[in-house]
């Protein structure tokens, strides 16, 4: 049975909310399915924002045959067979869900399919695309950023599934799914399959029974690196273990855990022991080289030894904070002594004029001169 997530898919952008940014007027999705221009293109972005229903959009608009594919489950053959299926002369769209999960060797036999035009390639992934996708491939598709459902769009989508409920309940249905429609409809149905009404307790015993598991793709994933996280700036290394362990079980892949710990060795430990960093690099080199099941060892050792080190943030957070004035000031004027005096005309206008090394003088721009 067709799942209501798939019956009520928009077929047209028209139809299509949120991401307003790419499909909106004048916006680059919006042109490319006006003009029907045939282009390889990668949508980053979190679960249910609306991946797979741009990629069918694109591929109907073009009046494409496509081709959708998992990379959790295919392989070569499965690439094979679709370069090789006739499409009665359309332009051939093959969906590549979960692209971050193609090895090394898959993508490299995709790369010259995309390359020579026998293929265009949309891919779809929750994960930062410059990690798992290689260069050459990459350097071939434009990457979209998509971006959670805000609050509005989530009741627009809701609206659209039909089913009645108070405000409290669709305030309450909007808040648990956290942007992600897919995971909104999906309750829904469930609920009212269960209990033929939508209220807040149905919506909480029906998400109990259909979702007590870890979903590498809903909100149970984010949950759990949440927890794994807080343990370790914690320093709960008993939680932080737990919560690992409970990830490697669920199938989660390793590499997006060791990721997350290089980043928490620079976020949270930072300046208090920045050694902290060479481990959790070591950590995410092992992985790569051991793999599962051994590879959870590594991981078991650098989670235990980040929860062990003192924390210190003030170099993420003095990061943050220069980034918001950059946000907010824009270009400010470089001070004419830190400018290098490549002509003779910039030395005349006083560039590189009382430099000094060790000056104790601000080095910032004159609006920021006294920011700490």
């Amino acid at each position: 049975m067709e799942p209501l997530a798939s019956k009520i898919r928009p077929k047209t952008l028209k139809e299509f909310i949120g991401q307003e940014h790419l499909v909106g007027e004048n916006k680059p999705l919006n042109i490319a399915v006006k003009n029907k221009h045939l282009f390889s293109f990668i949508l980053w972005g979190p679960p249910g924002s609306g991946k797979t229903t741009l990629a069918k959009i694109y591929a109907s608009a073009l009046d494409a045959q496509i081709y959708e594919l998992s990379a959790v489950s295919a392989g070569k053959e499965d690439i094979k067979r679709a370069i090789e299926e006739n499409s009665w002369g359309k332009p051939k769209v093959l969906f590549l869900d979960e692209i971050h999960r193609f090895n090394k060797a898959q993508q490299d036999y995709l790369l010259p399919f995309a390359e020579n035009g026998k293929i265009t390639l949309i891919g779809a992934t929750t994960e930062n695309p410059s990690f798992e996708v290689i260069s050459p491939l990459l350097s071939r598709c434009r990457v979209f950023i998509l971006n959670s459902l805000s609050d509005e769009e989530m009741a627009k989508i809701i609206k659209r599934v039909g089913f009645k409920m108070d405000k409290e309940t669709r305030d309450w249905l909007i808040n648990m799914a956290n942007g992600d429609a897919r995971q909104a409809i999906t309750i829904l149905e469930n609920t009212n399959s269960l209990y033929g009404k939508i209220t807040v307790d149905n919506l909480k015993n029906a998400l109990q029974s259909k979702f007590l598991r870890y979903d590498k793709k809903g909100e149970e994933h984010y949950n759990t690196i949440s927890a794994f996280i807080k343990s370790m700036r914690a320093g709960q290394s008993d939680a932080a273990l737990y919560y690992l362990a409970r990830m490697i079980d669920a199938g989660e892949d390793p590499k997006f855990i060791a990721r997350r710990m290089v980043i928490f060795a620079s976020e949270d430990v930072g300046l208090a022991q920045p050694a902290a960093l060479m481990v959790a690099n070591d950590v995410f080199r092992a992985v790569e080289i051991i793999g599962l099941p051994e590879c959870g060892i590594n991981l078991a050792h650098g989670v235990a030894y980040l929860c062990q080190c003192k924390k210190d943030r003030s170099a993420y957070e003095a990061y943050m904070e220069a980034m918001a004035d950059v946000k907010k000031f824009g270009n400010l004027p470089i001070p004419l002594n830190l400018r290098n005096p490549e002509t003779k005309l910039m030395k005349e206008l006083g560039y590189g004029k009382e430099y000094e090394k060790y000056s104790k003088d601000s080095f910032l721009p004159e609006k920021l001169k006294d920011k700490k």
